[in-house]
């Protein structure tokens, strides 16, 4: 992935050569000559490589117990944050007092309440495009709603992008949480602001655990973290700023970039570690950005889990991609590096730094080589193959960019309606440029393959021609997921199975700015 240096935006972004996947191109979309922003208007930004690094202590969330009968409270507010000790405090919108917010830890099979409750100002701090669909003129400006992503949920406490509220209102969501210890995460869904609303700083992590995870000895307690990663582009004086396209009317930009890369809301932070070993809980929550994540000098590490869980057996890794929205669960042994330090890149620019410390100590931890029973759906088990395209459209005209889903906007009537218990395997098309990370509601799923395809027959007959063997997912995305990286000009296909609850959910891509301008469709789980 090529670095952005200071105020590079928007642009697309290809990523690393990923052995045997094509490149992937990372973004959405050229802009229109008439779209690119006027620099006149641009404020002056902060350039990240002239603040000392290094010098901050990783943040660490507070941490929220969801215990059985506890209603647990959570406010939306402004707050302001650090984000390095050399600038001042920054204006976020966040959950709790904190980016990220509060992380919530519950167990599985053991129901969870929380009150979300919106105490945020009246008016936005970042700029709407009003013509959006769901943030138009006449709705109010601030609104929220909040999802947790990989819970199994019924449709009512899903977060479901049209049930926002407005400041001084609550709701109270109920996560079953019937399903496999993961690494989840919550953030607003907001009809068409949701990508300002997690700029803003409007996400957290959620822990669910379970006996089985519980039993294998990892890391955990002190030597348990999260780390949540994010970018941001900062004014002079360290406030936010997001980008827009120079048309007043129509301030929407198709992806954003920062250069100030954020970990646990701080700017180049360092941890003090033991020389032990540590389970980190990485997720990516940044609007657009992919993080290439390596240890400097190509120290190995583990990964033992993606996004909805533990993997069948630990990974031995020296990096990994993470989409926006993905997560991967990884373990460091900082044995035998008393007094060292140690960088944890993206790309070939450092984002934080592991502080060893010196002397020994005693590690009772374990990273088991088997971690969990992850059977592979056989495609046989499948009743139903839905074909999904991801479809480009240029007009410098009426609008600068426009990705859809299957060709259809939000509001056009559902066409996916699978049926309650049943397994389908839905192969998306990509027929755009870059890369999405397409994520689906209330279920999980494994990946099938990626098979290269003739975009240009397609778009002539409808017909598929495969220019290419299939490709079965890379080892650390081979377990459960709810994000998978569909590359352009290729057929990624995803089986799943539609457990849980009847109602209406949603599919989307996790690049924010696509999601919020048409990138998303409802899909509805009928009963048998």
């Amino acid at each position: 992935m090529l670095g952005l240096g200071a105020g590079a935006w928007p642009m697309r972004m290809l990523a690393h050569d990923m052995q045997s996947m094509p490149k992937p191109r990372m973004g959405g979309g050229t802009l229109c000559k008439h779209m690119v922003t006027d620099q006149a208007k641009v404020p002056l930004l902060l350039d990240p490589t002239t603040l000392k690094a290094f010098v901050d202590p990783l943040p660490l969330p507070p941490v929220l117990h969801a215990d059985p009968g506890k209603l647990l409270q959570i406010d939306m507010q402004e707050t302001s944050q650090r984000l390095h000790r050399d600038l001042p405090p920054t204006r976020l919108w966040t959950y709790g007092n904190s980016m990220p917010g509060p992380t919530i830890e519950a167990l599985s099979g053991k129901p969870a309440r929380i009150e979300w409750r919106n105490r945020l100002p009246g008016k936005h701090f970042l700029p709407i495009d009003h013509r959006i669909h769901g943030a138009e003129q006449d709705k109010p400006e601030v609104r929220a709603i909040v999802h947790v992503h990989g819970a199994c949920v019924q449709t009512e406490s899903d977060g479901y992008p049209d049930d926002w509220y407005v400041p001084g209102q609550s709701r109270v969501h109920t996560y079953p949480n019937k399903q496999e210890a993961a690494t989840l995460w919550y953030h607003d869904h907001a009809m068409g602001i949701n990508r300002l609303n997690i700029y803003a700083g409007m996400f957290g992590n959620l822990i669910l655990r379970d006996e089985h995870e519980q039993s294998l000895g990892l890391p955990s307690g002190e030597q348990e973290i999260p780390l949540t990663l994010s970018d941001r582009l900062l004014t002079k004086d360290a406030q936010l700023y997001y980008p827009v396209s120079g048309n007043s009317d129509a301030p929407w930009v198709s992806e954003v970039f920062g250069d100030a890369m954020l970990v646990n809301g701080a700017l180049l932070p360092y941890l003090e570690v033991q020389p032990r070993r540590y389970r980190f809980r990485v997720l990516n929550a940044a609007n657009a950005r992919f993080f290439h994540l390596k240890l400097a000098g190509g120290r190995p590490f583990q990964q033992i889990g993606s996004d909805q869980g533990l993997l069948a057996a630990p990974l031995v890794q020296k990096s990994v991609l993470l989409a926006p929205a993905e997560r991967v669960d990884l373990v460091i042994d900082f044995s035998g590096m008393g007094g060292q330090q140690l960088e944890l890149i993206n790309d070939a620019l450092p984002i934080m730094q592991f502080r060893v410390g010196r002397g020994s100590v005693r590690d009772t931890s374990v990273v088991p080589a088997v971690l969990r029973d992850v059977p592979r759906m056989p495609e046989s088990a499948a009743t139903h193959q839905r074909l999904m395209t991801l479809d480009e459209y240029d007009d410098c005209v009426a609008e600068p960019m426009l990705m859809l889903l299957n060709g259809k906007r939000w509001h056009e009537p559902v066409t996916e309606k699978p049926v309650l218990g049943s397994t389908e395997i839905w192969s998306l098309l990509n027929l755009t440029d870059d890369t999405h990370p397409i994520h689906l509601h209330m279920v999980r799923f494994q990946i099938l393959d990626r098979r290269p395809f003739d975009q240009g027959q397609w778009l002539a007959s409808k017909t598929i021609r495969y220019i290419g063997p299939a490709q079965p997912p890379e080892a650390g995305e081979a377990g459960w997921k709810d994000v998978v990286q569909a590359y352009p000009g290729m057929i990624t296909r995803i089986i799943t199975r539609f457990d849980g609850y009847v109602g209406r959910y949603v599919w989307h891509c996790h690049l924010l700015e696509h999601e919020a301008n048409e990138m998303m469709r409802p899909f509805e789980v009928v009963a048998a």
